[in-house]
């Protein structure tokens, strides 16, 4: 068994691409994608083992470098992104840290949105300023901070779009026209829209990353990240990376996250439906001081939402009246929806954000973006819609 069949059409519509996109049949002919659980492979003499390490037999060598079940992940949602070239990783933060990392070097300077995950914030902030790299954060949604931030050695640009937790919109194709200007590499974390919502690159941008952990898998099995971009930035920056660092996908990983593809177009759907139907009774409930929602009207940068998204979100934002205490008896009175940091999962799962994924900026931080410790971040799940608006209302009871 030395030889497999590839299976992909750049004209298939998303749904059909995220079933049969990248995959490669063993002359068995299995229906489902072989887990090749492999450290190494071998060779059939000494100098095959030369030509595939110099390069002239493309063939695999090693599963810290490349390995056929994570090739299948990366073709397939390549495809989907419209993307040249794309590398999984370990989890989504592997992700952040490879893109934002092979971009750069001592001396260089990285412009990021102040709305950031707390780890993403530490790399930017923390991280990399050790090895010799500034950074600084502006207010992504105000272009002129872009603009007036960008120095002669500005290399690279990061934002996220939805943000997280307060989900703002930044106008991608603006920031992706600064970055141009200034020759720096624009890298935009698109999970929150995810493929099917947003598509960062037609917009612009040079990067796109995912922690695939969230709505890729979305049935909370595995972690996972993934960088997209082109050929030659992934070939001479983004591997050499990965081949001396470790961040690699594992193959198990790879599989799961290849089955929780081919349903993505579905469970999206359903959840974006219901979160909408969910942002709707939040916007007209008394104890709900502040909603915010993709899909609404109200939404603070609807415009640029008009233009870049496709669709709403799965997420939803809220503030609860009372501060830390009325949003913890809400949460804790919650009977479907799970307290949990996680999101994009078929169970819907809230956050406070001011005690767990955004703890680590510090208060000061978390006045600046607005995450006060009355905001929750709900991610809805595959849940009958009456009954999360049912459990939602019983617990508003609860404050």
């Amino acid at each position: 068994m030395t030889e497999t069949t590839k299976t992909g059409n750049k004209n298939w519509r998303p749904a059909t691409s995220l079933v049969h996109g990248g995959t490669m049949r063993s002359p068995f002919g299995e229906t489902s994608e072989t887990i090749y659980l492999t450290q190494g492979f071998t060779y059939a003499g000494a100098e095959a083992a030369e030509a595939r390490f110099n390069g002239d037999d493309p063939g695999y060598v090693y599963s810290r470098y490349a390995n056929p079940t994570v090739t299948m992940f990366e073709d397939r949602i390549k495809g989907l992104e419209g993307a040249e070239a794309a590398r999984g990783t370990a989890s989504g933060m592997a992700a952040v840290n490879l893109a934002l990392m092979a971009s750069v070097k001592a001396g260089d300077h990285v412009i990021a949105s102040k709305a950031l995950f707390g780890s993403c914030r530490y790399i930017c902030e923390t991280l990399l300023p050790r090895f010799g790299v500034e950074s600084t954060l502006v207010d992504g949604t105000d272009i002129d901070q872009w603009k007036a931030a960008v120095r002669p050695n500005t290399r690279a640009m990061f934002l996220e779009s939805p943000t997280n937790p307060t989900l703002e919109v930044i106008d991608i194709a603006a920031v992706a026209d600064i970055a141009k200007e200034a020759g720096a590499r624009l890298i935009v974390d698109n999970v929150f829209a995810t493929p099917l919502y947003q598509s960062p690159l037609e917009l612009g941008a040079d990067v796109v990353i995912y922690s695939a952990t969230k709505h890729i898998d979305g049935q909370g099995r595995c972690l996972g990240g993934v960088v997209l971009s082109d050929e030659e930035w992934i070939t001479d920056e983004v591997m050499p990376f990965i081949k001396h660092t470790g961040p690699h996908m594992s193959p198990f990983s790879a599989w799961v996250l290849l089955k929780g593809l081919e349903t993505l177009p579905l469970r999206v759907a359903r959840q974006t439906e219901t979160a909408g139907q969910v942002a709707d009774f939040l916007a007209d409930q008394a104890k709900v001081s502040r909603l915010i929602y993709p899909g609404r009207a109200d939404h603070p940068q609807a415009d640029v939402v008009a233009r870049q998204m496709r669709a709403g979100s799965t997420m939803v934002a809220f503030e609860i009246d009372g501060g830390k205490e009325a949003a913890f008896r809400f949460t804790n009175a919650l009977e479907i929806i799970k307290i949990s940091n996680n999101l994009g999962d078929a169970k819907s799962l809230i956050t406070h954000p001011a005690t767990t994924t955004h703890q680590s900026i510090g208060e000061e931080a978390r006045a600046e973006l607005d995450i006060s410790d009355g905001i929750l971040r709900l991610s809805i799940g595959l849940e009958d819609p009456l009954d999360l608006l049912e459990d939602i209302e019983k617990a508003l009871g609860a404050i």
